[in-house]
């Protein structure tokens, strides 16, 4: 096949793109995002027009502000996929918030839990009045002691923060955490009317992630999806966008 049949082929495309990104200032591979549903490049530009005579007719147009997008849309999530959009920190540990429902002991005051508590965080309730009147107690250690005794084997229900060091990765989100800048290189295939298939690439020299991100938790329907959106820039040769179909 010649380059100038390529050229004129008459190509279709019917699959996502596989996507490699990598961090634009240190030019370290930082994700390879290779379970999206649909991956879509537009490219976007104004025009203005300076015009002239009778019906002030359009006689000269000037293109610019040239940019675009590159938008992903994806049933599939990772840690390194909400760093990128979100830009927040990644941390070992996390702290949240646990309920128990258990039962006193014979004494009627006396409740162990699985883990010790972070100071300060224990609340108790009776079962019957969750989040109700809180009985009073104090804590030492994993277990609680209630100030007024109740029923031998009376149900409580208690809340308590704890700390989670083992296995655990946690994306910090703050008021100042900015997504950073990307180079993205796209990998796909598109069909001739010949029957062929032509790999084609695409790079997105500086691709900055949008930090809109909608995370649905629901239990029924389609699995939640995330849809990522980057903004197409220039870098600094004035590069946004390259589209390469690839002869074999």
């Amino acid at each position: 096949m010649t380059t100038n049949n390529i050229t004129n082929q008459n190509l279709a495309n019917r699959e996502v793109c596989d996507l490699i990104f990598v961090d634009y200032a240190t030019k370290k591979p930082f994700l390879n995002l290779d379970f999206a549903n649909v991956s879509t490049t537009e490219l976007t530009g104004e025009s203005t027009f300076a015009y002239g005579g009778a019906g002030h007719p359009k006689r000269v147009q000037f293109a610019g502000e040239r940019g675009g997008t590159l938008t992903i849309e994806t049933q599939i999530q990772t840690v390194k996929l909400w760093q990128l959009i979100t830009g927040g920190e990644l941390h070992s540990s996390a702290k949240f918030i646990k309920r128990v429902e258990t039962a006193v002991d014979e004494a009627g005051t006396a409740i162990t839990l699985e883990d010790a508590p972070i100071a300060g965080s224990v609340t108790v309730y009776a079962a019957d009045d969750d989040c109700g009147v809180e009985l009073e107690h104090t804590v030492t250690g994993s277990t609680v002691t209630l100030a007024s005794a109740l029923t031998a084997g009376a149900s409580v229900v208690v809340y308590y923060m704890k700390e989670v060091s083992a296995g655990v990765q946690r994306v910090s989100v703050k008021s100042t955490s900015f997504p950073k800048a990307f180079t993205v290189y796209g990998d796909t295939v598109m069909k001739t009317e010949n029957d062929e298939l032509l790999p084609y690439r695409f790079t997105a020299y500086k691709a900055a992630p949008q930090g809109n991100m909608s995370l649905s938790y629901s239990n029924s329907g389609d699995p939640g999806s995330i849809t990522i959106t980057c903004d197409l820039l220039a870098d600094g040769d004035d590069n946004i966008l390259d589209l390469a179909l690839i002869e074999e």
